[in-house]
C-alpha cells in the first residue's frame, strides 16, 4: 500500500489524511487501534521537530532505574506520560510541558505509537530490520514482520533523512512504555531505532532521542 494513503475504512469510517499533513499542531502519522482490531480510535499528530523534538538533544527516561508505576501500556502514551509528568521522568516530562500550535496535551508516545510513525514516515532508504514490525495495534494489523523494503522511505519530503522534519537516525527514541513483569526487568523501558525500525530496551537514565505525540479521537 501507498504510505501517503495509509488509512483505512474499517468499521466506522474514518478520514483518509494524507501522511504527514500538517494538522491539530503537528503531523499525522497514521491511526492507531486501541482495541487491537484494525478499527481506528485515534489519530497520531506528531510534534514539529523545531519545537517538540527537544533541541534534538537526548533526554532520560528517568533519573534512576527503577520501576515507575502506570507505565505500561503499549499503545497508549498519553496514558503513560500522566503517570509520570514530573522531574523523575525528563522524557515524558518534557513532553508534558509542551504547548504547541494551541495544543497542551502533548506526551511521550508508547511503544507502538512510536512503531506506526516509523512505519509510515521512515525517513531512510535503509533494509529494515526484519526482526521487528509486528503489531496488532497498526490500522490495518500488522501480523507478520518488516521485511527489507517494506516500510519504505516515506513519501513526504520534509520527513525523509535531512528534511526538516525527519526523525533522526543516530540514536534510539524513547517510548513511554516500561519493560518487564519484574522488578529487575523494569529498570528498563522501550526504544526504537528509525534508521531501520529495531525496538529494543534501554536502562532508563540513558540519554536518548525525544520527540512528542499527540492524539484525536476518531
Amino acid at each position: 500500500m501507498d504510505p501517503i494513503t495509509r488509512a483505512m475504512f474499517m468499521g466506522a469510517a474514518v478520514k483518509e489524511i494524507p501522511i504527514g499533513t500538517f494538522l491539530e499542531g503537528g503531523y499525522f502519522a497514521g491511526y492507531i487501534s486501541q482495541t487491537a482490531d484494525s478499527n481506528a480510535t485515534h489519530g497520531l499528530i506528531v510534534a514539529p521537530a523545531a519545537s517538540g523534538y527537544n533541541g534534538k538533544s537526548p533526554l532520560q527516561w528517568k533519573t534512576s532505574s527503577t520501576t515507575s508505576l502506570g507505565t505500561d501500556s503499549e499503545y497508549d502514551g498519553a496514558v503513560n506520560t500522566a503517570n509520570m509528568a514530573n522531574a523523575d521522568h525528563p522524557a515524558a516530562n518534557y513532553c508534558a510541558g509542551l504547548s504547541i500550535g494551541g495544543y497542551s496535551d502533548w506526551y511521550l508516545p508508547a511503544r507502538y505509537e512510536l512503531e506506526i510513525a516509523y512505519y509510515n514516515l521512515k525517513p531512510t532508504t535503509a533494509s529494515n530490520n526484519t526482526s521487528s514490525g509486528a503489531t496488532a495495534y497498526a490500522v490495518p494489523q500488522r501480523n507478520a514482520s518488516y521485511t527489507a523494503g517494506d516500510p519504505a522511505q516515506t513519501s513526504v519530503a520534509a520527513f525523509q533523512i535531512g528534511g526538516a522534519e525527519a526523525f533522526l537516525t543516530a540514536d534510539y527514541h524513547w517510548s513511554s512504555t516500561q519493560y518487564g513483569l519484574n522488578t529487575f526487568q523494569r529498570t528498563n523501558a522501550w526504544g526504537l531505532l528509525f534508521s531501520n525500525g529495531t525496538q529494543a530496551i534501554g536502562d532508563k537514565t540513558i540519554g536518548v532521542y525525544v520527540r512528542a505525540f499527540r492524539k484525536f479521537a476518531v
